[in-house]
């Protein structure tokens, strides 16, 4: 499948491209990231961490710079979360982090998931995309018991854990049924 390409309507010939990320890349995902984890926007990964995702992560190009990233991370047969979004200021507005989840959502559809969850504080940018809020884990108590096994941080914030609770005060949990 080709990679989206968005006209970014401004005043110059650019196009956003979303493409599958590559190792090259986690340098720049991270200069993305870690200005938001510092301000608890995001969650703090390690190095290795972010090397580890990318696989299940896409970055938006423009004008071949690293301007924006995303990742959805499969968690259950029929749920996914789309987590690490950023875009660089600079992009902001052009509609990067939109083409970067409708490239995630495709992702979904792909792997057969039917909903996807996203954690946020931009309820508004992903209201746009369809998603809604949502109290509580919309899960069934026995793959709860299965996903309280995960070693990883944003399955624990997905469940609300107490030990992660200082990076989701504050944030929205949403919720996208695909179609």
């Amino acid at each position: 499948m080709p990679a989206p390409h968005l006209g970014t309507g401004g005043p110059t010939t650019s196009r956003v491209v979303v493409r599958r990320a590559r190792a090259t890349d986690v340098r720049a995902v991270r200069a993305l990231t870690e200005p938001l984890a510092e301000k608890g926007v995001l969650v703090a990964k390690h190095a290795v961490a972010t090397y580890e995702s990318v696989p299940e992560t896409r970055v938006a190009e423009l004008d071949g710079a690293v301007v924006g990233c995303g990742a959805l991370h499969v968690m259950w047969e029929d749920l996914a979360e789309v987590r690490t979004l950023a875009v660089a200021s600079s992009a902001r507005g052009l509609g990067v982090g939109s083409a970067i989840v409708e490239a995630l959502l495709a992702d979904a559809r792909e792997s057969g998931v039917s909903r996807v969850f996203c954690l946020t504080f931009e309820v508004p940018f992903f209201a746009r995309l369809g998603f809604e809020v949502i109290e509580g884990t919309p899960v069934a108590p026995e793959v709860y018991a299965e996903l309280l096994r995960s070693h990883d941080d944003g399955v624990a914030e997905f469940l609300d854990l107490a030990r992660v609770k200082p990076n989701t005060l504050g944030n929205t949990r949403m919720l996208l049924h695909l179609r």
